[in-house]
Parts: structure tokens; sequence; C-alpha cells
């Protein structure tokens, strides 16, 4: 049956009938099929395994070993030993818990296995020094190789002294003759073979030295900002607030300030009223910290004191100069 007005021929071809003119049929290159695209790839964390019941307090540091098959972890008043294979037993290497915790002077803040030496590592504690420890000495290491500590200065004592000298971060560099520190205020690059004093100091607060009253009481002054240096020793590195950070030249005694964002190059905002904002200019000190404003020049020092946005966390390549920096929710790679 045809329509009218419209002429219809069809042919037997094998079993079915093809037709020979009319309307054409679609064809199989205009059929349009979902198809597939690709997209960016999401890395997601499976835990394996759980080390657990070792500590009773927050962990601050975990250091693998160069045998690459044991590492530690380290709390406030202690650092375990673990196999990488063992996740249910620990042994327990430095102990500082007091019988009477009326008696606790310091605490453990930061450790790290030496880079080459497996039976090697250092740690730090709250009153600025670092112990540097060999466990072929004793199964509990109570007692340290050598002791790097910077006198401080007669008469320059005061509250905050003890509070600004807490290390925050270690780490050991230049294939562990060196051990790169972070306190509040500044950087310091200590040699092993020398225990009195560092070889260099690497000033990044010292623009907030005459502001620690306010950063006391807003706790900002108990931030602790991790360290780290590049695979050759030539380069150290250090956050800061305003989501920045400073790298400097141990030789040649460069200095770089970066923005953890995508345009890291960009002008840095009027610190002034950052300052006022943040309130962290008041009463009589408000005149003179102006003045002192305007006499300091447009530098790093002036355009980092968002105390809301800091820069924890930084992290260098061994072997490239790439570093990356973990600023609020986000991470940012570097490449130099």
């Amino acid at each position: 049956v045809t329509s009218p007005g419209v002429a219809r021929s069809s042919m037997l071809n094998g079993w079915s009938a093809s037709r020979t003119s009319g309307p054409d049929r679609p064809s199989i290159s205009s059929l349009r099929l979902p198809t597939v695209s690709s997209a960016e790839s999401v890395l997601s964390a499976r835990c394996r395994r759980v080390y657990a019941n070792a500590h009773a307090y927050h962990i601050n540091s975990i250091s693998l070993n160069s045998d690459r098959e044991t590492y530690i972890s380290a709390d406030d008043l202690r650092v375990n030993l673990w196999n990488l294979e063992i996740s249910n037993q620990s042994f327990n290497i430095v102990d500082i818990k007091p019988s009477n915790m009326e008696d606790l002077t310091e605490v453990i803040t930061s450790a790290d296995f030496h880079p080459t030496h497996c039976s090697m590592f250092a740690y730090s504690s709250s009153k600025g020094n670092i112990r540097l420890v060999d466990m072929r000495q004793s199964a509990l290491c109570d007692k340290h190789s050598k002791l790097f500590e910077e006198q401080e200065p007669p008469g320059s004592r005061n509250f905050f002294s003890e509070i600004i000298a807490s290390i925050s971060d270690i780490k050991f560099g230049g294939g562990g003759r060196y051990i790169l520190s972070r306190d509040y205020l500044t950087l310091k690059l200590w040699d092993i073979n020398m225990e009195s004093a560092p070889v260099k100091t690497f000033k990044v607060h010292e623009h907030l030295r005459a502001k620690l009253c306010d950063l006391y009481e807003n706790d900002s002054i108990f931030d602790k900002f991790e360290c780290t240096i590049s695979g050759n020793g030539d380069h150290v590195a250090t956050g800061s607030y305003s989501n920045l950070f400073r790298v400097f030249g141990n030789s040649s005694g460069s200095e770089a300030c970066l923005e953890a964002s995508k345009t890291p190059q960009r002008r840095l905002r009027s610190p002034s009223k950052l300052t006022s904002r943040l309130g962290l200019t008041r009463g009589r000190r408000d005149s003179a910290n102006r003045r002192s404003s305007a006499s300091e020049p447009d530098n790093f020092g002036e355009g980092c004191n968002d105390f809301g946005s800091k820069l924890l966390h930084l992290a260098w390549h061994p072997q490239m100069d790439v570093i990356a920096a973990a600023a609020s929710n986000s991470l940012y790679i570097f490449y130099a």
C-alpha cells in the first residue's frame, strides 16, 4: 500500500526486499553514538596498613630510614622505631617523659633520619636545641652524641625568648653534613661538625620582633613553619604569612620571595592596610608603628602580615629544583 502521489518500488534481495526508490534510509555514518571523552586523572589515597597504639600524644614527625626498611615517628615525649612490614609492634628509642609531669621542661618538636647513615637521626626540642643520636650506642637513646645549641646573648632574655626559640622543624641536607632548623623568626643552617653555633642564620620574620605581644595574644606566635633544603644543599626555603615563602641561597646570598598562588610574581599588597585590618596597631603603639611602616621599603617583610593565610608546609624535590607548597586547601608546584 502506498500513499497517493508517491511511487515506490522494491525488489527481492535474498530473504529481504530492498527499496530501489523513494526516500533514503539513514546511513551508518549519520548515526550519533555516545562517546567517552578523556578526563583529568584524579588521584586517590588508599590505606594499606595502620601502625597504631604506640603514641599517647599527637605525632609531629615521620621520617623514613635510608635502609628503606624502618622509619621513626615522634610525638611530644617519645620517638618510636618501626619496621615497615610490622604494624603492631614498635621500639621506643627516645623517652623524655619525667616521672612527675610537673617536672617537664621541654617537648620534642621534630625528628629526621640521616640521609645516608641508617643508625643516626636528629630530633629538636622546644628549648631550641638539636640532638644528634646514634642508635648503635644503646637500645634506649637517652644520651645524645652531639648537642647543637646557640647560646643566647646575655641580657637579651625576655618573656618571649623561649617561645620564639622553639624549633618547629629540622631537615638534613648536603648529603647529611648540614642540619636546617626553623624557629619562629629565623632559619639556621648547622654543620654537624660544629655544635656551638650555626654556620648561617637567615632572618625570616625579623620585622615581627616588635609585634610579639600582639602575636602572642592572637596565638600566631605558636605557628609551626616547616623548612626544606634543595638536593644539592645550595638553597633553603621556608613559609610565612600571606601565603608567601622565601628561598635563600647558602653561598650566593641570593634571596627570593614568592606567593603560593596562580600569579606568584604579582605585586604584594600594602602592609599598612593589612596591619590595621588585623588589629596589630593598638593604643600608644599605633603612631609608632605607622612611622616605622612608612620608613621601611616595600619588601617581603611588610607584605606578609596576613596572619589568617599562612604557608606552613614545604617540600623540595630531592633531585630537581621543584618545590611543593601547601597553602590552605591548595597545592602549588614551583619549578626554577
